[in-house]
């Protein structure tokens, strides 16, 4: 009796092992044909958002190929490494695509998208991820309104440190009453990026990608 629960007891191991490395093989595979389309579909993707803050006329480079990676925290404040991609017309660097993080928004952190050209002016900025409050602090976003678009053609040279603050700060920043944090959490991590982008000039416009200790 104990010899027959003892195979029984075997043949139900056996073919539990045996689906189980059946539904891990399967898996595998479904990775493997899946990786490429869901890798290609991330790529087009970023280069949505990419257009948004940099035409594509202002360069001829693949921009994906073309990064330094930065650590966590600095000036740029975001929470985990990300890349600083670079864009480049007949060779020359015209350009870097950067993510800068807010960290005191009204409901939290603010990703922004940020394209700075070699002349260390703005070409765009944009909101891609807040959890600013729907009908007042979303304005921050281009879905919701031009405000983002005030800091097209800004730099540190045409506007001085002491106004890169909104307007009741005693900046030049227009704001909407009653949600004055979002766009002044939006204002300073705008004016530190571009910052960062003037301090390390050399690296991020050199001719070879690095990383940025």
């Amino acid at each position: 009796m104990s010899e027959s629960i003892f195979k029984h007891t075997a043949i139900t191991m056996a073919i539990m092992v045996l689906f189980s490395l059946i539904g891990t093989g399967f898996l595998a595979y479904t990775y493997e044909i899946t990786k490429a389309p869901i890798k290609a579909s991330k790529a087009i993707e970023k280069m949505k958002s990419f257009e948004q803050v940099l035409p594509s006329k202002e360069y001829d480079n693949n921009l994906l190929n073309d990064f330094v990676d930065v650590p966590a925290g600095g000036e740029l404040n975001n929470r985990e490494v990300t890349k600083v991609y670079t864009a480049r017309l007949a060779g020359k660097a015209t350009a870097v695509i950067l993510e800068a993080t807010a960290r005191d928004g009204y409901s939290g952190d603010i990703k922004l998208l940020i394209a700075v050209r070699n002349d260390g002016s703005l070409d765009g900025v944009r909101v891609i991820a807040h959890k600013e409050t729907p009908g007042l602090g979303d304005y921050i976003d281009i879905a919701h309104g031009d405000w983002i678009k005030l800091f097209d053609a800004e730099s540190l040279t045409k506007t001085s440190d002491e106004k890169w603050k909104v307007k009741k700060d005693g900046g030049q920043f227009d704001y909407m009453a009653g949600a004055t944090i979002t766009p002044r959490a939006v204002v300073k991590a705008t004016h530190s990026a571009l910052s960062y982008v003037a301090k390390n000039q050399n690296t991020l416009f050199a001719e070879h990608s690095a990383i940025i200790k």
